[in-house]
C-alpha cells in the first residue's frame, strides 16, 4: 500500500515541478513561493478547524489532532529547511531548463543513502554502491549536457541552487521519516504548511516588498494555483506512505524522484527545450542508479 501512495506521490510531484517552472517564466520568485504557501495553508485549514471545532472527522483519515508545544517546534524547524530547499529549488528552476533541474533533483536519494553512511554509520551493499557510481557519472554527463547550452556546472550559481536545494530536501525527508514515525501525518502537514505561511511572509516583506521596484516585477499566472494544489496532494500521498510502519524513507524517496520522468516529458513537449537526446541519456542513467538503489534496499 505505502508503495502505491508512494507512486501517487511522484505523479503529482512532477506535475507540481511543470506547474512551478510555468508559473516563474518571466516573474518573481518570491512572491510565486509565497502564494504557494498561502494555497496550500487554505487547502488544509479546513480540515484543520473542522477537527478543532466539530467531530466531523473524528476517526477519518483527514482529522488533524492536537499536540502539544514539543511537536509545533519540531515543525518550525521543518519549515525552516522546507522553506530553505524550496527558495534554493524556485530561483534554480527559473533559470535552468526544467529537463536540467529535474535530473539534478532526482539524485536526492542518493544523498539520503549517502548522509546515513556519514553521520549514523550505514553501510551500503554492492548494488547501492553501484547505484552511487552510476549517479556520479550520471551528475557528470548533465554537467557536459549543460555545457552545450552554456551553463558551466562547477561556476554557475543556478546549479548551485539546485544542489543546495537537493541537499536541503535530502534532509527533510530524513527528519519526515523521524516525524511521521511518532505523529499524525494530516497534523504535520497542515502545520508544516501554516508555520511555512508565517516564514515565508516575513521574508516577502523584508527581503521582496522594499524592492521590487528595481527587481523582476510579480504577474499573476493561474498555474501559481495548480502549484499549491499538485504539492498539497503529493505531500499528502508522501506522508500517508511515511506513516505506514512497514514503508522505508529510502525507497519512498527514490520512488518519489521517478517524477522526473513526468517533468522531462512536460520540458520537452510544452517548453521545447534543447539537446533533449543527451539529456534523455542523463536521466536514463539517473533512472538505472535508482533502480540499483531501489534492488540493494530491498535486500
Amino acid at each position: 500500500m505505502w508503495l502505491g501512495f508512494a507512486l501517487v506521490s511522484a505523479l503529482f510531484l512532477g506535475l507540481y515541478d511543470v506547474s512551478k517552472k510555468q508559473s516563474l517564466k518571466d516573474n518573481a520568485v518570491i512572491p510565486v513561493l509565497w502564494f504557494n504557501t498561502l494555497f496550500c495553508s487554505l487547502l488544509m485549514l479546513p480540515f484543520t478547524l473542522l477537527s478543532w471545532k466539530t467531530g466531523v472527522l473524528d476517526g477519518s483519515i483527514f482529522y488533524v489532532p492536537t499536540e502539544g508545544w514539543e511537536l509545533h517546534r519540531l515543525l518550525m524547524l521543518k519549515a525552516f529547511i522546507v522553506l530553505g530547499s524550496w527558495i534554493f529549488g524556485y530561483f534554480g528552476m527559473k533559470h535552468l531548463p526544467i529537463t536540467l533541474f529535474g535530473p539534478i533533483n532526482a539524485t536526492r536519494p542518493i544523498i539520503v543513502l549517502l548522509g546515513g553512511l556519514l553521520l549514523f554509520g550505514e553501510r551500503l551493499n554492492i548494488y547501492q554502491w553501484i547505484g552511487v557510481i552510476i549517479a556520479v557519472i550520471s551528475f557528470y554527463m548533465l554537467s557536459v549536457s549543460g555545457k552545450k547550452e552554456g551553463i558551466t556546472f562547477y561556476r554557475n550559481k543556478w546549479v548551485f541552487c539546485v544542489i543546495m536545494a537537493t541537499l536541503l530536501g535530502a534532509v527533510s525527508a530524513l527528519f519526515d521519516k523521524y516525524l511521521l514515525g511518532r505523529f499524525n501525518n494530516m497534523f504535520v502537514q497542515a502545520w508544516s504548511n501554516f508555520y511555512q505561511l508565517g516564514l515565508m511572509t516575513v521574508i516577502l516583506f523584508t527581503l521582496w516588498w522594499p524592492t521590487r521596484k528595481r527587481t523582476t516585477p510579480f504577474q499573476w499566472k493561474w498555474p501559481i494555483i495548480f502549484i499549491a494544489v499538485f504539492l498539497t496532494l503529493a505531500d499528502y500521498a508522501y506522508f500517508v506512505s511515511l506513516a505506514q510502519s512497514a514503508s522505508m524513507v529510502s525507497i519512498v524517496s527514490m520512488i518519489r524522484r521517478s517524477s522526473v520522468i513526468v517533468s522531462f516529458l512536460c520540458g520537452a513537449l510544452l517548453f521545447r527545450e534543447k539537446n533533449l537526446k543527451s539529456k534523455l541519456i542523463d536521466l536514463l542513467l539517473v533512472l538505472l542508479g535508482l533502480f540499483f538503489l531501489l534492488i540493494g534496499s530491498l535486500q
